[in-house]
């Protein structure tokens, strides 16, 4: 116990007050680095694009109606709320004609910036679905490498494609429902889709479901802060603010399939608009970046 309260003690202090190491790894570097899981309770540090967790478990490799995919990249470890999540939707899928779900990045080990890919995915409460139904789940690692999902989105990128159905429709709307989601991002032309199918009388959980650029050949579910992860951040502003209190089938969704993929010309002689300021990628955090509480987690043996 002791040599363990050394070491965390030892680089919480190089992290904090060394500038050697802000100029040396990244906490990406650090983070991706873990094979295993903290020894501590579930718990989230931080925010989905900033952050941490300690106590997570991984999504077992194979289940009854799951496949984990890219092994490799050893990212299907999440909070037990995430894990459970994910089996009870793969479940749910089988009622609508699928056999599971293929089930793509969740975070690393001890969540944290990502080597590639994601600025998400940092505190175990994110998890992506592919969109494509699984036709087995008894895949060997290499085919976990190789095979692709499918796009759901047409080559103009206004309308969803014929590898929509409406399999992808319930599995979706399942998803949305739990309680335990906080909001799910899909491709805009999906959310358009989901829009013009669903009964007037039962729109209000397409709230939830929020277009963003990308994710036509997965779905990102990202779920609420759970119970006991006091320091995890609630992402704002809340699916029902962004949708101002509706289902978010208004002008702002027929922003994605116009302006966003052809931006109006400028009046002629106004100024050029200011380019936002650039953020910083999480690949360029350093510990100090992160909550306090990452460096233990990353330590912890």
């Amino acid at each position: 116990m002791g040599h363990r309260i050394l070491r965390y003690l030892t680089l919480l202090t190089l992290v904090l007050a060394s500038p050697a190491l802000a100029a040396g790894p990244k906490a990406n570097q650090l983070f991706g680095a873990e094979k295993q899981g903290s020894p501590h309770p579930a718990e989230a540090f931080g925010s989905y694009a900033k952050g941490c967790a300690a106590g997570l478990i991984a999504l077992p490799e194979t289940g009854p109606t799951w496949q984990a995919m890219r092994l490799s990249r050893n990212r299907y470890w999440g909070h037990p709320v995430t894990i459970d999540f994910i089996q009870d939707l793969s479940r749910t899928a089988v009622q609508y004609g699928w056999a599971g779900l293929y089930v793509g990045d969740i975070s690393q080990p001890r969540g944290g910036p990502m080597t590639s890919g994601h600025r998400s995915h940092q505190i175990g409460l994110d998890a992506d679905i592919w969109m494509l139904p699984p036709k087995r789940l008894n895949l060997t690692r290499s085919e976990r490498e190789n095979l692709s999902s499918i796009s759901v989105r047409s080559a103009d990128q206004r309308s969803v494609n014929g590898n929509w159905t409406q399999a992808h429709y319930l599995i979706l709307k399942a998803a949305a429902l739990d309680a335990r989601v906080d909001r799910v991002f899909v491709t805009p032309p999906v959310k358009i889709e989901m829009c013009k199918t669903a009964r007037k009388s039962d729109k209000k959980w397409l709230q939830k479901i929020r277009p963003i650029s990308g994710h036509h050949y997965h779905f990102h579910v990202r779920l609420k802060c759970p119970k006991g992860s006091k320091d995890c951040i609630k992402q704002t502003p809340t699916v029902r603010k962004l949708s101002k209190g509706g289902d978010g089938c208004d002008e702002t969704l027929e922003w994605w399939v116009t302006d966003y993929l052809n931006p109006p010309k400028p009046k002629p002689g106004a100024k050029p608009a200011k380019p936002a300021p650039k953020k910083r990628h999480p690949r360029e955090y350093i510990m100090a970046d992160l909550p306090k509480q990452c460096a233990n987690v990353l330590s912890s043996r």
